[in-house]
């Protein structure tokens, strides 16, 4: 067996980008997302050499430890790379999304991811010199006004990231997290007219983009990986910026639209 991949949303946008990259190379893929279709049809464009599906949701413990155990039917209990890709996204004034929506966002972003992180760790843990990459953003630098709940959720992905790296390294597991703005997915194509920072800051980066990015994690593994140019130049002043500087700037960049 080749090296191996499971990738959850992996249906769409980056995770079907992901898919089709680590395909490419030579990689066997478990895809994972709750849309059948869109599973049947990245199976069908891979190979089922290459590829497994998994209808799951990773809200939903039980389906992801069925589809991990699934995946690891294939690859004799193995798992060289967990990308924790899956999450959703709603933009506008906290007030004015509900908080259902607010809780579905945490729940697939940071309690899905948790499912994910529990039932592959066994797997993880047998495969010597295992990797998780987890899907965080830009937006985890500093609480982003209109994306209030997805940021939250994102600087817990980072959290996550920071104490697993750690509590995992034992086991030679690294853990790391991917950290990128603006992507031309669907996700954010359904959100655009209702923030001033997708105007200010840009969609600029593409799927294809970020699926380079987690190659790059895996053939050189950083805790944080910020994605873009913009980002990569901005993440060291958000480290080190007085808060009071970051906030002005977030401030800035939100109100002009």
């Amino acid at each position: 067996m080749n090296e191996c991949i499971f990738i959850t949303g992996a249906g769409a946008g980056i995770g079907r980008a992901t898919a089709r990259l680590f395909a490419a190379e030579g990689w066997f893929v478990g895809a994972a997302d709750r849309d059948a279709e869109a599973l049947e049809a990245l199976r069908n464009e891979l190979g089922a050499d290459r590829c497994s599906i998994h209808i799951a949701d990773v809200t939903d413990s039980p389906s992801v430890t069925q589809a991990l155990a699934q995946f690891a039917g294939h690859t004799g209990g193995r798992l060289k790379v967990l990308h924790n890709n899956a999450g959703i996204l709603k933009v506008g004034a906290f007030d004015g999304i509900s908080p259902a929506v607010h809780r579905s966002v945490v729940e697939v972003n940071v309690i899905g991811l948790m499912n994910v992180l529990h039932a592959a760790f066994p797997y993880l843990k047998a495969t010597p010199g295992a990797q998780v990459i987890n899907m965080s953003s830009a937006s985890a630098s500093y609480g982003t006004p209109d994306f209030a709940s997805y940021s939250a959720s994102k600087h817990a992905v980072r959290a996550l990231t920071e104490a697993l790296d750690i509590e995992w390294e034992q086991y030679d597991i690294k853990v790391g997290d991917l950290m990128p703005p603006f992507v031309n997915t669907g996700m954010v194509q359904s959100n655009e007219g209702r923030s001033a920072l997708f105007d200010n800051l840009g969609i600029n980066l593409t799927a294809e983009t970020v699926a380079a990015a987690v190659r790059d994690q895996v053939r050189k593994p950083r805790l944080h990986r910020p994605i873009s140019l913009q980002f990569r130049a901005l993440w060291p002043i958000t480290r080190t910026a007085p808060i009071a500087v970051t906030r002005a700037v977030m401030k800035q960049l939100w109100r002009n639209g």
